[in-house]
């Protein structure tokens, strides 16, 4: 029997959102879950999700007008890939993946990932996630899927991008920050976590997730309120930006985000076709070498 979920499944009816999305636009964020008679949830997760198999994931991004994805491995399944390497086998080129490793992971189990479609490893140091990983764990990490060109996902928040920025720097791979890096809100686009993020995207090597808005958000939906932060970031460097839906949005206690809002949203966060075109499509095809 599966344990009831921590908190309310994502928005069963999104809305159509009004922006038509380019073709081949990436959701470069997002989570699958189950289906937890094929792959029930293991005991060492840090929290139970509802399910949200592949099958409802596809069929969100259909209506919504995304053509490709970025799964991202999450702690509700822990070290148990085989939900996320299954997806990849069934979006036939459609998905690229995001693991979650430990230090002592081989190298052949890393070039099985690798085969799988996963092109990406990420740290996680938020507490309820586990806190900061080891840093010397993390290079010793890094280190392991470097011979296979993987990115570096990094999950952040408050002012951990400032606390961590020389470390950031230090890596050699191309690093990828999600949501925004969560900087307080109240700073807003001249606080010391956006200065930070800001140099390090300008050391070439770092790219960003404008994902999370509603996480950020105070006032709540559209969340009109994350803009000042997400548009700064996007004029900053629109060649470095990527975006991602963050479905099914867990670890919220509700209300549940409407996905058609957060694709709305990018009217105002990038209202130009031709950075549209680099968010959702040129940037994350170079970044995770999609066919």
């Amino acid at each position: 029997m599966t344990p009831k979920p921590d908190g309310p499944p994502p928005n069963p009816n999104p809305r159509k959102p009004v922006l038509a999305l380019p073709p081949g636009a990436c959701d470069a964020h997002c989570h699958i879950y189950g289906p937890f008679d094929r792959f029930p949830l293991p005991p060492e997760r840090s929290f139970t999700p509802n399910a949200a198999p592949e099958t409802a994931l596809r069929r969100l991004h259909d209506h919504l007008g995304i053509a490709r994805a970025v799964i991202v491995q999450s702690q509700g399944h822990g070290l148990d890939h085989r939900p996320l390497l299954a997806a990849l086998t069934e979006g036939a080129g459609r998905y690229r993946g995001v693991a979650l490793l430990k230090p002592d992971c081989t190298e052949g189990e890393i070039a099985a990932l690798d085969a799988g479609g996963i092109c990406g490893v990420r740290f996680n140091f938020l507490t309820h996630l586990g806190g900061q990983p080891d840093l010397a764990a993390m290079r010793t990490i890094i280190a392991k899927v470097a011979p296979f060109g993987w990115h570096v996902a990094i999950h952040v928040a408050g002012h951990d991008i400032v606390t961590q920025e020389g470390f950031l720097g230090s890596i050699a791979a191309p690093v990828v920050v999600d949501h925004m890096a969560r900087p307080p809100l109240a700073e807003g686009p001249d606080g010391p976590s956006i200065v930070a993020l800001k140099r390090l995207i300008d050391t070439g090597r770092v790219w960003l997730k404008l994902s999370g808005a509603d996480r950020l958000s105070v006032a709540g939906p559209p969340f009109h309120d994350a803009l000042p932060i997400a548009t700064s970031l996007a004029r900053h460097a629109p060649e470095r930006m990527l975006w991602g839906s963050d479905w099914p949005h867990v670890n919220l206690r509700g209300p549940m985000p409407d996905d058609g809002d957060l694709v709305d949203l990018l009217t105002e966060i990038a209202p130009g076709s031709r950075e549209r075109q680099l968010m959702l499509v040129d940037n994350p095809q170079t970044l995770f070498n999609f066919a």
